[in-house]
C-alpha cells in the first residue's frame, strides 16, 4: 500500500516505532526535521539533512552539533511543521512523508492532521504516517490502494462539496459530511477504494495499517 518517499519530514510529536515507519525513514533521500525533532532523530540513529524552525525546542547540544544545517524561521504565523513543509517545497521535493506529527498534545495532533489539506496542492504526494495508520489528503476524485477488511475513515474538513464512495462496506452517496465522525470506521471490500469529491470538498482519508505493516 505504501510506496517509497523521496523526503521524510520529522515533526516533534511521538517518534515512530513501527518497522514500516523506520524503514521508510532509512530509505528517504532527504530527512527534514522540525527543530525539536532533531534530537530525537539523533537518539534513534538518524541524521537530519536540514533542521527548520524558530529553535525554541532544540537542545543546545544539537544546535551546536548540527550548526551547518539549521535554517531559522521565526515566523509566528505558522508552526514548525508548516515551516518544514515549505522548506521541502522550496527545495523541489515532490513526494513527502510526514512522521512524528501526532501523539503527545492533542491540539497539535488535530492541527497537524488538518494542515494536510493545505499541503496537498504543493506536492505530487504528501502523506502522514503514524504507528497505526496513514493519512492521505485528496482534492479530487481519487482511487486508493487497500486490502479487503481494512478499516478506512473519511474526514471532511469543510461541510461543502458532496462525497461519493466506491469499494467500501457502507457506501456514501452524494452526501455532505457535516461532522468529522460521519465518515469514520468504514471498511474496504476490495483492493481499491474510490472517493469521488465535489469541487469544494477537502477530504482526508485515514487507512488503518494492517497487522503485517505495523
Amino acid at each position: 500500500m505504501i510506496q517509497h518517499y523521496d523526503c521524510v519530514i520529522a515533526a516533534n510529536g511521538s517518534f515512530p516505532t513501527s518497522p514500516l515507519a523506520l524503514e521508510l525513514l532509512r530509505k528517504a533521500s532527504v530527512i527534514i526535521a522540525c527543530d525539536g525533532a532533531a534530537g530525537t532523530l539523533h537518539q534513534n540513529g538518524f541524521v537530519a539533512d536540514a533542521i527548520i524552525g524558530d529553535l525554541d525546542s532544540i537542545p543546545a547540544s544539537m544546535r551546536e552539533l548540527y550548526a551547518d544545517r539549521i535554517h531559522i524561521d521565526k515566523d509566528q504565523e505558522t508552526n514548525d511543521l508548516t515551516k518544514a513543509v515549505m522548506f521541502a517545497r522550496q527545495s523541489g521535493e515532490r513526494n513527502v512523508l510526514i512522521i512524528g506529527a501526532t501523539g503527545l498534545r492533542e491540539d497539535h495532533t488535530l492541527g497537524n492532521i488538518s494542515l494536510l489539506a493545505d499541503y496537498a496542492p504543493l506536492f505530487d504526494r504528501i502523506e502522514m504516517l503514524t504507528d497505526f495508520g496513514l493519512f492521505t489528503p485528496i482534492r479530487e476524485t481519487t482511487t486508493l490502494g487497500c486490502k479487503p477488511g481494512q478499516q478506512i475513515s473519511i474526514f471532511s474538513l469543510y461541510p461543502e462539496g458532496e462525497i461519493t464512495t466506491e469499494g467500501l462496506r457502507w457506501p456514501i452517496t452524494n452526501r455532505r459530511l457535516t461532522a468529522w465522525w460521519q465518515g469514520t470506521l468504514n471498511e474496504a471490500l476490495t483492493d481499491t477504494c474510490t472517493i469521488h469529491t465535489g469541487k469544494e470538498a477537502r477530504v482526508i482519508v485515514y487507512r488503518l495499517l494492517l497487522n503485517g505493516e505495523r
